[in-house]
């Protein structure tokens, strides 16, 4: 079942419960079962672990520095023991949660990637913050929204097994709740069938998340997760695709890789590799095939991670404080084997708990440098390509007028602890390497498809502290 609500009180009550589901718990978990309690229990519970209340209160269980949360998966320790695996997660002021079925005992605790119903729930919960989001800063059609979810979660997990995860794609009609397909050999998920030329397009978007500081105490670190997207336009109730991502000789194997429901069978050795786990050399490295009974609209395939040997910017940022100016130098350089062709890349650099700023003295070897409309941003614009040389840099000295309230403030970044964040993205470029083989795509249907397949990196809060000032924070043990 699935809660939202506000970080500090009950938005409304918008949630499922699934009697059957809680019976086959039980059968399944047997004395390590843990019932679940009432709505607004469960709700203090899992605000309690999330720490949105009585956060200024130290709770051995939820606050010791040695449990460190890899996951949006938390153990909720509720009246009648300690609930688990709960799936939650916080997206635009509001909470996803949802209890997973787990198919065996509980003690000792099965590894994530064996429990199926986690993929499940993640993908049901992404499929209502797609159908909520857009609607997020109007409460009048978010209401609505709100009354109709009620009926759309009857079709899309009518029994406690998500059958479509894709929300905006189902009829709101409470009048076409209960129609069936029409081919008893249509799955569920596929809600409508389609009519024309096929066609197949697929997108591999990756990001990479990086912190770097420049320091020799200071690991640098970083994280590559991507994500497959396909649209599958094909006639028939139950058409049959096998797609397979490959990657390129020494490439570094996809890990934690996570399945959309449609696929109908994977090796087994594909799901084993772990990014927790040092890598060797029985890791899997592919090809990853996919074979798989497409929905009708977009979806994404699966999800994986990846331990990428370098980042693909290297950067250098110092930041000093001389009387009543800033002294700052930024160096950036592109890795030799990172593709040279950008849609974008800038540098943004932030001051904050400062007011505007007053006078700003610079020098870049290449691209141009703004400053921004509230005068407490600049916005270093690379552009399309590095130069040559692969190396961009600037320097500059900054002071600063009287600070107001439409400043920007950070209780994070005081005194020279401060960073720059990069913003770009590479389209037909992945840091994996990992690509769709056109070639590969099998499709059992008459007539010959066109296949479209493309791929993306983009940044995602990748930042380079100030290495004259000490670190805010280490993320190392959430990469490890």
């Amino acid at each position: 079942w699935e809660k939202m609500s506000s970080t500090k009180t009950l938005l409304f009550p918008c949630h499922r419960r699934y009697p059957t589901v809680e019976i086959r718990a039980e059968t399944f978990n047997g004395s390590t079962h843990v019932p679940v309690p009432s709505d607004s229990a469960f709700l203090k519970a899992l605000l309690f672990e999330l720490r949105l209340v009585d956060d200024h209160i130290f709770v051995k269980h939820r606050d010791t520095c040695t449990r460190i949360n890899h996951s949006s998966v938390y153990s909720v320790r509720t009246e009648g023991g300690d609930l688990w695996p709960v799936l939650a997660f916080q997206k635009s002021g509001l909470i996803y949660a949802c209890l997973p079925l787990v198919e065996e005992t509980l003690e000792p605790r099965p590894p994530l990637l064996t429990v199926s119903g986690l993929s499940q729930g993640l993908a049901l919960l992404l499929g209502i913050v797609d159908y909520i989001s857009p609607s997020r800063k109007n409460e009048a059609e978010m209401s609505a929204k709100i009354g109709q979810l009620r009926y759309l979660l009857i079709q899309a997990c009518p029994l406690g097994t998500p059958l479509n995860t894709n929300i905006r794609s189902l009829n709101s009609s409470f009048d076409d709740i209960q129609e069936m397909p029409t081919d008893e050999n249509q799955p569920a998920w596929r809600s409508n069938t389609y009519k024309g030329k096929p066609q197949v397009n697929v997108c591999i978007t990756e990001k990479v998340k990086c912190m770097q500081y420049d320091k020799r105490d200071v690991a640098d670190v970083w994280q590559v997760y991507g994500a497959v997207n396909c649209k599958c336009d094909i006639e028939g109730s139950a058409p049959n695709v096998t797609l397979s991502l490959n990657l390129p000789t020494n490439g570094p194997p996809l890990q934690d890789i996570v399945v959309h429901h449609c696929v109908t069978s994977v090796d087994p050795a594909m799901l084993m590799s772990n990014s927790a786990e040092p890598l060797d050399d029985s890791v899997y490295n592919g090809p990853y095939k996919f074979p798989f009974i497409p929905p009708s609209d977009s979806f994404n395939l699966c999800y994986y991670t990846s331990q990428v040997p370098v980042p693909p910017i290297l950067g250098c940022y110092q930041l000093i404080e001389e009387g009543s100016q800033l002294k700052i130098s930024v160096n950036l350089k592109l890795h030799e084997s990172i593709k040279n062709s950008f849609e974008y890349c800038e540098a943004r650099i932030p001051f904050f708990n400062r007011g505007p700023i007053a006078q700003l003295e610079y020098k870049v070897s290449y691209g141009q440098l703004d400053l921004s409309r509230e005068k407490s941003l600049l916005v270093w614009v690379i552009g399309q390509k590095f130069p040559k040389s692969l190396e961009v840099s600037l320097t500059g000295t900054v002071s600063f007028g009287t600070a107001g309230k439409e400043h920007p403030t950070d209780y994070v970044c005081t005194g020279n602890t401060a960073y720059v964040k990069l913003y770009f993205r590479i389209p037909d470029f992945t840091l994996t390497g990992c690509y769709v083989d056109q070639h590969s795509i099998q499709i059992f249907v008459p007539g010959k498809p066109k296949i479209t397949a493309s791929r993306e990196l983009i940044s995602s809060n990748y930042l380079i502290w100030n290495s004259k000032a000490p670190a805010p924070m280490v993320y190392k043990t959430l990469f490890d």
